[in-house]
């Protein structure tokens, strides 16, 4: 035996390449403290009882490229997927949970619906600044009308 661990299958997710933050959500900022936009990370733990606001991730660190492990918004990422990982090096940091694929879709499908959610919640009733490069723009997701004829960020249900 090599020592290394066995495959298992996570949920992966990528961070978000912009976030608004501030007075209303009128400025922008590239990623995350912890991670640049777009990095993938892999999600190890989520808390339920917290209505899965926070997510457990392991990734590179924006700045060093170090392996971390770090509590993160469920906002701030997207594309959540099932994935069968190998590396060494994230299975060594996950704690073994045993999921199978499908469970690990169920999830994926769980946290990639609550993320959008929360992203719409977060700055709800604020226009977003001109110009913005946030997830919902980048995607086309913002934009729709609502029934008094204002502008709505569209959620996938």
């Amino acid at each position: 035996m090599d020592g290394t661990p066995d495959p298992q299958w996570m949920v992966v997710a990528n961070v978000v390449r912009w976030r608004r933050y501030g007075d209303g959500g009128q400025e922008l900022r590239p990623g995350t403290k912890a991670y640049k936009g777009g990095a993938r990370v892999f999600v190890v733990l989520d808390y339920p009882g917290m209505g899965h606001m926070e997510v457990t991730t392991i990734g590179q660190a924006r700045n060093t490229g170090h392996w971390i492990t770090i509590a993160t918004a469920t906002r701030h990422l997207h594309t959540f997927r099932p994935k069968l990982v190998h590396s060494p090096a994230v299975l060594r940091r996950a704690h073994p949970e045993g999921h199978d694929e499908e469970c690990a879709r169920q999830r994926a499908t769980s946290l990639e619906r609550l993320a959008a959610m929360y992203r719409a919640e977060v700055f709800a009733g604020a226009h977003h600044p001109e110009g913005c490069l946030c997830h919902e723009c980048l995607n086309g997701a913002y934009g729709a009308r609502g029934e008094d004829g204002a502008e709505r960020p569209v959620t996938s249900g």
